[in-house]
């Protein structure tokens, strides 16, 4: 098979964007090994995982992993599940867990870092200390409860920082649904895309 193939139906030009550039991921749960998946199958290929985390049995609901991955380490098993989509991924993984000292360390030749944590604390030092080193940082907040996934929008609060995210604070006593989880994930690929095109972000106000 040419492995080409696999980007035989994508938009003209989307492999061509993703294809190389370095895509680093701050977290490998709900939001990033499916952030992994969806970039993997437009055309990404080079990814920098970074998760200190094992899979849970609970993590299957919303999570890019399955049963017989339970309790690996979640970049050891994104990164296999990767592979079977595309064996010309590269991908390195961290098992280490990212602070603000050391942030900017992980991430450092990346074109540009998602940043899916759970977390409001943690998603704000990740985002502030690699903005404030003029990264490019795509963000998700608000994506747990069980609101229609209409509410969540892309906004660009700053020059170098995407924002997905339902502006209403959801209710996190909730729990997590997967339609949601992914829609934020699909919309923060696409805004990846969209930034790495021609380094600026086009809003569909």
């Amino acid at each position: 098979m040419n492995r080409e193939e696999v980007f035989s139906k994508n938009v003209p030009c989307v492999r061509a964007v993703l294809k190389g550039k370095k895509i680093g991921i701050a977290g490998c749960g709900g939001l990033g090994s499916n952030l992994a998946q969806i970039l993997t199958r437009m055309g990404a290929d080079c990814f920098v995982l970074a998760d200190f985390d094992l899979v849970e049995p609970s993590n299957l609901n919303r999570q890019f992993f399955f049963v017989d991955q339970v309790g690996r380490l979640k970049v050891e098993a994104l990164r296999e599940n990767l592979l079977r989509i595309n064996p010309q991924v590269q991908c390195r993984i961290e098992s280490k867990k990212i602070a603000a000292k050391n942030a900017l360390d992980f991430f450092q030749d990346c074109a540009v870092v998602a940043e899916c944590f759970d977390g409001a604390e943690n998603k704000a030092m990740l985002v502030e200390a690699l903005t404030r080193e003029n990264k490019m940082v795509v963000a998700v907040s608000g994506v747990a409860g069980a609101a229609s996934p209409e509410s969540i929008k892309i906004t660009r609060p700053l020059p170098n920082l995407i924002l997905v995210g339902d502006p209403v604070a959801p209710d996190c006593s909730e729990g997590l649904i997967c339609a949601r989880v992914l829609t934020a994930a699909a919309m923060q690929a696409w805004a990846i895309l969209d930034y790495l095109k021609d380094g600026t972000l086009t809003l569909n106000a």
